[in-house]
């Protein structure tokens, strides 16, 4: 992407200090667009702003060759939503389907082809409505996610980033939110993207409560002490803040119905939040918070789901609540929790028996020298008792008097110690 190219870019996105850059690697098979920070490379988390930086960084860095693209970061302080649609467009034969056509029309706001050339990104300015984001190849979000921007715009498109708030809620609407039937086989993930690092999907379940709410129900449930333990940063009862992180991981699981986004969204509001979560620790430049994250919805089995119980009866709807997260998070029942539990003990037996091999091996050099002192005092008695004799030649040995004797407090010091 040419200055000139970024020139043309909206003011809207250029003002604000909110780029990162990308690489794509290929993962379970298909490409995979890896947020970095410009200039160093380094992963680059869409909700640290340390990892972000100016549009003219960003140009500098993806135009070094050391990335593939650039992209901008939404967050909670800025008014922009993203409508991202993929597969959708032809791009041998330029031709757009008829959904795609009609939301890029009514939005009528600053529209991209995406880097592949089969979708388009629409921004505009307005508040995402409530409830699901994403259905069938039309996904929306405003936070925590990250646009790559190409510049490569719709001539016939406003170059400017429109507030259009009346026409996405009626998008959202007619294209997100009616559930049919044919929709139930979508992921239930706010936020995870061709552009995002992809998760393991949870459960079909839009948990649309807000966080307060949501974490008002998991601590009055039946395990709702030790959910708030771990939220408020006490690994009392595990081995290590590992096995801490994961348990806390597969609560936050069961009750955002597996919703990989939310999931780290209110990790990071608690108690166990390090610099850790989002180190790079594995090959594919998956970070360790999103490897977590991942096993604890692999390994859950149940979610909550509001609409399955009786919402005249809060009791009642507690009481089920309760039954299931504690019958589910139970870790002799969690198989993730096991495995990553069986992982940290091995690797705390090699560090013991390691420690206690080296420890053996310093009472044995212990031992060594204590016996060579032993052999320097033996020979000392035996020279101090042949210099008595020599200085003494008439005296009786068996009358002296061995305690005060310098003689005989050596031999006295001897005996003590045998």
């Amino acid at each position: 992407m040419s200055e000139q190219t970024v020139s043309v870019l909206p003011e809207q996105l250029r003002e604000r200090d909110q780029w990162v850059c990308w690489r794509e690697k290929p993962r379970d098979g298909k490409p995979t667009k890896i947020p970095v920070t410009p200039g160093n490379g380094e992963f680059a988390s869409s909700t640290d702003p340390d990892t972000w930086a100016s549009v003219e960084t960003a140009l500098e860095y993806a135009d070094s060759g050391d990335a593939d693209g650039m992209g901008f970061v939404f967050t909670d302080d800025d008014p922009i939503v993203g409508v991202d649609l993929d597969d959708c467009r032809d791009p041998k034969t330029e031709t757009v389907d008829d959904a795609a056509q009609d939301i890029i029309e009514r939005l009528d706001s600053y529209t991209e082809i995406s880097p592949s050339g089969t979708g388009f990104h629409v921004l505009i300015e307005g508040e995402l409505p409530d409830g699901r984001n994403r259905r069938g190849s039309i996904e929306l979000y405003d936070t925590a996610r990250f646009f790559t921007v190409t510049g490569d715009s719709l001539e016939e498109m406003p170059s400017r980033v429109a507030r259009r708030q009346d026409a996405l809620e009626s998008i959202h609407q007619e294209y997100v939110q009616d559930t049919d039937t044919d929709a139930k086989s979508e992921s239930g993930h706010r936020g995870t993207t061709d552009e995002q690092v992809p998760t393991d999907e949870g459960a079909d379940i839009d948990v649309d409560l807000e966080d307060e709410e949501l974490l008002e129900k998991a601590r009055n449930a039946s395990n709702g002490s030790k959910f708030e333990r771990l939220w408020k940063g006490n690994i009392a009862g595990y081995d290590s803040q590992s096995e801490a992180d994961m348990a806390l991981c597969c609560l936050l699981a069961f009750w955002t119905g597996g919703d990989h986004t939310r999931m780290d969204q209110l990790f990071r509001q608690s108690g166990l939040l390090r610099e850790k979560w989002d180190d790079v620790h594995y090959a594919d430049g998956s970070t360790y918070g999103e490897k977590t994250i991942e096993r604890a919805i692999t390994s859950t089995s149940e979610f909550y789901d509001p609409d399955a119980r009786d919402d005249s009866s809060e009791a009642s709807s507690r009481q089920s609540e309760s039954s299931t997260a504690g019958s589910r998070d139970e870790p002799a029942e969690n198989h993730a929790y096991l495995v990553e539990k069986n992982r940290l003990l091995t690797d705390r037996v090699d560090d013991l028996e390691a420690a206690l091999e080296e420890k053996d091996e310093r009472i044995a050099d212990l031992e060594a020298t204590n016996e060579a002192l032993r052999e320097q005092l033996r020979d000392c008695q035996e020279t101090l008792e042949r210099r008595d004799q020599a200085s003494n030649p008439e005296m009786d040995e068996a009358s002296a008097n061995e305690g005060d004797s310098i003689w005989g407090r050596a031999k006295q010091f001897v005996g003590d110690g045998d």
